[in-house]
């Protein structure tokens, strides 16, 4: 059985999940929306569907496939209804909070490709994943992976370049 929603997690178990898969998580939502607000609540939507629908897992891969794939599902849900909402821009956010160093840069850059390329580098080359879980998670093809981390890398380095003269 994949899904049982008898009873909810206990406590110990829910505490085990966000301690793997929090962090994790909060960058692919911050990577996907690039508010941090949003990025906060998405986590928070993931980790209530957990409480309320009691997930059963067939191990570990699964079960982070999972929270991806919900997390993922919860962003663009979050991004349809972006356009009748306003928000202060990632780069003024990540420039307060991250002052003095590279990272909100690289942040910015990756977060400028569309989204169809920033989620393959941010699973891919970020999260870890391998071109085939990120096809499985994405419910695209292999070959579209590769495609969409060749045409990204691309974009980056064109970016980068344009950066550096």
């Amino acid at each position: 059985m994949l899904f049982s929603f008898a009873s909810q997690p206990n406590k110990a178990d829910l505490e085990a999940a966000y301690g793997r898969y929090a962090d994790m998580l909060y960058r692919l939502s911050l990577s996907h929306l690039g508010v941090v607000e949003d990025a906060e609540d998405a986590v928070h939507d993931v980790f209530e569907k957990y409480i309320n629908t009691s997930p059963e897992f067939k191990d570990s891969e699964h079960e982070k496939a999972w929270f991806v794939r919900v997390t993922v599902n919860r962003c663009h849900d979050l991004l349809r209804k972006r356009s009748k909402r306003n928000h202060e821009a990632i780069e003024a956010a990540y420039d307060i909070a991250h002052e003095d160093s590279e990272e909100p840069e690289v942040f910015r850059i990756v977060h400028s490709l569309p989204e169809k390329y920033r989620a393959v580098i941010v699973l891919h080359y970020l999260e870890g994943y391998s071109v085939e879980e990120t096809a499985k998670l994405l419910k695209i093809t292999v070959s579209a992976v590769k495609m969409r981390l060749a045409r990204g890398r691309e974009q980056l380095r064109q970016i980068m370049e344009g950066v550096n003269r």
